[in-house]
């Protein structure tokens, strides 16, 4: 009996029809490179320190020496939330006494910023951070709004699947394109915080959603040596992209509404894409719509120049692949000891690496130098990441292959600590390190979670375990908040975190050369 494959296989593998899907696909993806990490620029936090009044009588002596001094990163610098007391210094000033030499400083009151805060316009002329004033007492707000995000993304994550089964693959793709780039529109005339945060979390419903059924759409058009390329290379090197236009935009558009605005405009240029892209005849011949799928199949055929047979869908075969398309409970992800065993690593597995990653991603604003040329380095090193991982699939087993690069990347973030302040070159360089490893390790999990499970859950393991990963996503922003304390303890904590998760990896199954589980018990036959 001929599956779904065979019944396509008439169509060759790489012909007009396949390339034209595979790269309109990936394209579809590059807005989600972009809307996934533009809260770097978004919700970066300027130099900031309290306001005076325009009208203080203060001397300029007084007014130059109204901030104290904190230590911070080793240095003596302005405190950005703290200033000494305002009647104090009017005083001070009207007295005509003079600061440091009449008056001890370390002796004199201190208050918050209780008429603001000034910002600094290098780099960014305004972000929602110095618009609504997310620092001192609220700076818990910006991790949040990253977090929420995530959020979205976590609860986009699980109903795009179920959506996508029900409506189509088509036409959600096109509905959550719509919904990731009709709310980053509305984004921009948020009137505070809290509007744009709520907004914040349906653009990552949306974004995460576009983003699998894309992923879906591709691997059930395309046939079966494309569609290892197309979930490696070609959606990842076209997320990177998005990613690597990100900082581009933000360099020369510096106001967070108008950057924001601009980040709109790859979306609505998607819209086109309707008429070109086809639903997916695998779902159509779940559904029934027997007489559809046919005619997107011999729509292929004569774009490829190939005739199509007489008879193309057989009735008994159809009822074959309809029944391959059965879907087995959450619950058998833990129907052994062995197999829950293997989906408990496999969760820690995906939110390790989605930590790292993330954290990474977002810490970029961080790191010493120019914060557009550091975000374009973070995204630039995923292409050869993507390259390498896709070499060492075909080549190397799995686990190694995982395993090794997880080393590199938690490794080499383990060493930041202790290069000297002086050498900021290597210590960027040992974080791109760091992201490539990671980076390589998180685009073969998809791969080596599927060949993990059989037909009958494989699609449920790879959502459970991508979902662990927006888990992971969602904590991220908060490692990153912790460089405020102290700036090598990101690095510890997510370089351990890889570390650890990089030795859980030799324990589990190898899959390489292995034919894919049908059963359970094929499952667990792989040595491991």
């Amino acid at each position: 009996m001929r599956d779904y494959d065979d019944i396509i296989a008439f169509l060759g593998e790489w012909g007009p029809f396949q390339r034209l899907i595979f790269f309109l696909l990936s394209a579809s993806i590059v807005p989600n490179g972009f809307n996934g990490m533009s809260a770097v620029f978004l919700a970066g936090t300027p130099e900031h320190r309290c306001r005076v009044p325009a009208g203080a009588n203060l001397s300029a002596e007084w007014l130059n020496a109204s901030i104290p001094l904190e230590v911070r990163d080793g240095r003596q610098v302005p405190s950005r939330c703290r200033r000494y007391r305002l009647e104090a210094l009017l005083n001070f000033s009207a007295a005509g006494l003079q600061p440091g030499r009449d008056v001890n400083l370390s002796q004199v009151e201190q208050e918050k910023c209780l008429d603001g805060w000034e910002y600094s316009q290098d780099p960014y002329l305004s972000t929602i951070v110095s618009e609504w004033n997310l620092v001192c007492d609220d700076d818990w707000k910006t991790p949040l709004t990253t977090s929420l995000f995530f959020v979205g993304v976590l609860l986009g994550s699980f109903i795009s699947g179920q959506l996508s089964d029900r409506f189509g693959r088509k036409a959600v793709l096109f509905a959550t394109m719509g919904v990731q780039t009709g709310f980053s529109f509305l984004q921009v005339f948020s009137t505070n915080w809290e509007m744009f945060t709520v907004l914040f979390v349906i653009v990552g419903m949306g974004q995460i959603s576009n983003y699998v059924v894309a992923f879906i759409l591709g691997t059930e058009i395309l046939g079966k040596s494309v569609r290892i390329i197309f979930s490696t290379l070609g959606v990842c090197i076209f997320f990177a992209i998005g990613y690597m236009l990100l900082p581009l935009f933000a360099y020369f558009i510096r106001d967070w509404r108008m950057l924001l605005l601009a980040l709109t405009v790859p979306g609505v240029c998607c819209v086109p894409l309707w008429w070109i892209i086809p639903e997916s005849p695998r779902w159509l011949i779940s559904q029934g719509r027997i007489e559809e799928a046919e005619a997107i199949i011999r729509k292929a055929a004569k774009m490829n120049g190939i005739p199509s047979p007489a008879i193309l869908l057989d009735p008994v075969e159809v009822e074959h692949v309809k029944a391959k398309q059965q879907k087995g409970m959450i619950l058998d992800l833990f129907r052994t000891g062995n197999v829950a065993v293997i989906t408990v690593m496999s969760l820690l597995l995906w939110m390790f690496t989605s930590i790292g990653y993330f954290g990474l991603s977002l810490n970029t604003p961080n790191l010493h130098g120019n914060v557009y040329f550091n975000c374009f380095l973070s995204a630039v090193i995923e292409v050869p990441a993507y390259v390498i991982a896709w070499l060492l699939l075909r080549t190397l087993p799995r686990c190694y292959s995982i395993s090794g690069t997880l080393f590199l990347g938690g490794g080499v973030i383990l060493f930041i600590q202790l290069v000297p302040p002086s050498l900021y070159p290597l210590s960027v360089t040992l974080v791109m390190l760091g992201k490539f490893g990671i980076t390589s390790a998180f685009s073969m999990l998809y791969i080596y979670t599927a060949e993990l499970y059989p037909t009958l859950v494989r699609n449920m393991a790879v959502g459970a375990t991508s979902m662990s990963s927006r888990v992971g996503s969602i904590i991220a922003p908060y490692f990153v908040f912790l460089g405020a304390y102290d700036r090598f303890l990101p690095y510890i904590l997510m370089g351990s975190l890889t570390v650890l998760v990089g030795i859980l990896t030799l324990f589990l199954p190898e899959t390489h050369g292995s034919p894919l589980p049908e059963t359970f018990e094929e499952m667990l036959r792989i040595k491991g």
